[in-house]
């Protein structure tokens, strides 16, 4: 039990709070629960799912499509599961977006436990946590491809970034297409275990997409990414730019830059402390424009 207990509210589909679009799903839940705004429904809701062990691949991938996502307005919507799920909702928030996590339990038993935290942020960030389990109902295992449904039906479409052959990604993709949403899925290694599924989805239809940007020109939105500059050294203007509008790992920060490896080091842990940058974990950086 945790202290969310008591911020739980509940919703009849007769409620006008209650999403359309989860009333004309196939087995459509009876009840819902949530903490948080659920005004969200008003937004574009975008689905971001995929394995619980991604690959340094999948992680820049997560970061640099839901970075764009949310900068266009995207409202992500994901199942707080570890992994992917978890990289969604958090880089949503590190870019001043709204996310809305879809539980497999009921919402006063986060699952995984870790991710108590990171519930509380989403709902402190103007997000919401919903399930249509009741309060004390645990994460029992059928209930997570039950929920998969929940998370397609609240989305106007879906994006699988990384997946093995048989996993919970691969089935809100199946949600998606039953519910004639648009699946978007991410090419990778055929010899990458957690790139299996999305190719399988490809092959059954799924929109093989290797940038943000091929998402918001499918949906018709034109965005421009932000553009800006900063104060400092050559240096520093020079990893800024190539930062931009990407994520790069520290490798290709070098490589790209044409700088010596020290002096980029050197360079980076300076715009770091001053807040130009962000490591955003495993040595993969980002402007913060």
């Amino acid at each position: 039990m945790n202290n969310l207990s008591n911020q739980i509210q509940t919703l009849a589909p007769n409620d006008p709070l209650f999403p359309e679009s989860l009333k004309k799903i196939k087995s459509p839940p009876k009840v819902l629960y949530f903490i948080g705004n659920l005004e969200l429904k008003n937004k574009f809701l975008f689905a971001v799912v995929g394995t619980r062990t991604p690959s340094d691949y999948g992680k820049k991938v997560v970061i640099e499509f839901v970075k764009t996502l949310t900068e266009a307005g995207f409202v992500i919507v994901s199942g707080l599961a570890k992994g992917i799920d978890t990289l969604a909702h958090k880089t949503c928030l590190d870019y001043g977006g709204k996310t809305i996590a879809v539980l497999g339990s009921g919402l006063d038993r986060i699952y995984p436990k870790e991710n108590l935290k990171l519930a509380k942020e989403i709902i402190q960030k103007q997000g919401a946590l919903v399930s249509e389990y009741p309060p004390s109902t645990p994460p029992n295992y059928f209930h997570f491809p039950e929920r998969n449904r929940i998370i397609a039906g609240l989305s106007k479409g879906v994006l699988v970034i990384e997946a093995r052959e048989k996993s919970g990604a691969l089935i809100t993709a199946d949600w998606a297409f039953s519910q004639k949403k648009p699946v978007f899925a991410i090419p990778g290694s055929i010899y990458n275990e957690t790139s299996k599924g999305c190719h399988i989805l490809i092959k059954k239809g799924a929109k093989l997409v290797s940038s943000p940007k091929e998402i918001l020109q499918f949906f018709g939105i034109s965005f421009k990414q932000k553009s800006g500059s900063i104060e400092g050294t050559e240096e520093e203007k020079l990893i800024f730019q190539l930062l931009l509008d990407k994520t790069l790992h520290i490798d290709e920060i070098i490589q790209l830059s044409k700088l010596e490896a020290p002096k980029v080091l050197q360079t980076i842990s300076k715009m770091e402390l001053e807040g130009k940058i962000k490591n955003l974990g495993g040595n993969i950086f980002t402007a913060i424009s």
